[in-house]
Order: C-alpha cells, then structure tokens, then sequence
C-alpha cells in the first residue's frame, strides 16, 4: 500500500453538508456529477490538492451510529497549525467545538466539531 486515498461519507443533506465541507472545512472541489440512475451526487473534495473525500447523496439512506465509541469508523481527523484559529473559524458557522484536550501520550492538543450528520471531525494541533 502506499497512502489513503479517500474517505467515502453518505450524507443526509447534500446541499448542508455540500456547504460544511466547502466552508467550515475549507475543502476544494475536484468534480461534482449527478448520477441520474442512483439519484445521487457524487462530489469530489481535496485537501491543499490532494484528494482526500468523496461526498455521496442517496435518497432515504439509513441512519448509522457515529459518536467516536460507536462501532465503525471513529472519526475524521485533520491536522491544524492553530487550534483556537480553527475552532473560531468553524464557529462563525455556528459549528460549535467540544473543549480542548491534550493527547496523554503526545501532549498535543485536539478537539472535536461534528458534521451535519454528527460525524465527529477532529482537529489535532501540530
């Protein structure tokens, strides 16, 4: 293997979530296509170039547990430079960050917003 491609997500509300991904985020687009035959979207975002998530809509699609102990997939982490600058940054959003916590092995700190659909997102300081 030689790196992570991408991180598929399923949301609830493209548009809202088309929205977070964009603003409170900062992600670029790569390409958007809607797939008539699924009545979906597909959209394609990077990171500083890099291809990092596909964003998919799909009619009714089930709910699915997602706070960081749920089963599955724990959370999304992004690494930042400045922590307080990202989490004033999601809050002109009114994406509200959970207190900040210092990593016990690491003593980085990090915190935690969540997507529209609670799909918790971390922000851990360099």
């Amino acid at each position: 293997m030689n790196k992570v491609h991408h991180t598929a997500i399923i949301c609830s509300n493209y548009e809202v979530s088309k929205q977070f991904y964009l603003n409170v985020l900062r992600l670029e687009v790569i390409s958007e296509v809607y797939r008539e035959e699924r009545q979906s979207y597909k959209l394609d975002l990077a990171l500083n170039g890099d291809y990092i998530i596909e964003l998919f809509s799909f009619p009714n699609p089930p709910e699915r547990p997602s706070r960081p102990e749920a089963c599955g997939l724990r959370h999304l982490a992004f690494e930042v430079d400045d922590l307080e600058k990202t989490i004033a940054h999601s809050k002109k959003y009114q994406v509200i960050a959970e207190p900040i916590r210092v990593d016990e092995f690491t003593n980085k700190r990090f915190t935690f917003i969540a997507d529209p659909d609670d799909l918790p997102i971390e922000f851990y300081e360099k």
